[in-house]
């Protein structure tokens, strides 16, 4: 009878530590995988937001002087996303301007607004990409802390060796080749089922960093639009949303 109340005991103890150690994997594994599904999301918006604003930029801007120029008053320092390539392709323009209109009463005062609202818009969502990485960065840390804490107070070596107590001495005994728990088990164990925290966003995805307010260069831009204006030409801004 005794042996009985030994065995269920030893059972229930075995269960709830079983419970625990694999409930916390599942939870760490779902928030690993949250983190993972917002790296993706956070990458369509760079590719297919920011992405798109910045070639349309540079089809706008099209000399690459003017461009470098543009980056520097807009704080943006280098060229991103950007290939030569680019600003002569009638098929990514099509793409990049549909749904697009301008307005205005002049040649020039078109070019001037298609440019600073693609500039506004590009501000956007540079600002809603940043605020992103800004909560994957601290959600990463957060995952990292827990994984730590768990495997400080949850040593899987440690938890086969108490097994093995709870089991007695025959599955000491009985050694690796009649199934026995061997002393270095849990070690093996926990090596191949240790969870590791997912990698820093800032080595998934580029940093961005922040554009001046327009109301701060909005003299600078207005030069450096008219400047490009000029060199191409004066363009009609309804050929390039035709």
């Amino acid at each position: 009878m005794t042996l009985d109340i030994d065995k269920l005991l030893s059972y229930e103890v075995k269960k709830e530590i079983a419970d625990r150690y694999f409930g916390f994997r599942k939870l760490i594994e779902e928030d690993i995988q949250g983190y993972d599904n917002q790296v993706i999301a956070a990458f369509k918006q760079l590719e297919q937001k920011i992405g798109f604003e910045f070639v349309r930029l540079y089809i706008l801007l099209k000399d690459e002087k003017v461009i470098h120029l543009f980056f520097q008053v807009a704080g943006l320092g280098e060229k991103l996303f950007f290939d030569p390539y680019l600003t002569e392709s009638p098929t990514i323009r099509k793409r990049v301007f549909t749904g697009i209109r301008s307005h205005g009463l002049t040649r020039r005062s078109r070019f001037r607004n298609m440019v600073t609202e693609t500039y506004l818009s590009l501000t956007h969502h540079i600002d809603s990409y940043r605020t992103l990485l800004e909560k994957l960065k601290e959600e990463q840390q957060t995952i990292a802390e827990e994984i730590n804490l768990f495997y400080q107070q949850n040593d899987l070596g440690t938890i086969m060796g108490f097994l093995r107590g709870l089991g007695g001495t025959d599955s000491y005994k009985a050694g690796a080749m009649e199934g026995g728990l061997t002393p270095k088990t849990g070690e093996i164990l926990d090596e191949k089922m240790r969870v590791t925290p997912p990698p820093p966003v800032e080595e998934l995805l580029p940093i961005l960093p922040k554009t001046k307010p327009y109301k701060e260069i909005k003299r600078e831009l207005k030069e450096t639009i008219d400047k490009a204006y000029t060199l191409q030409g004066e363009p009609e801004m309804r050929e390039f949303t035709a």
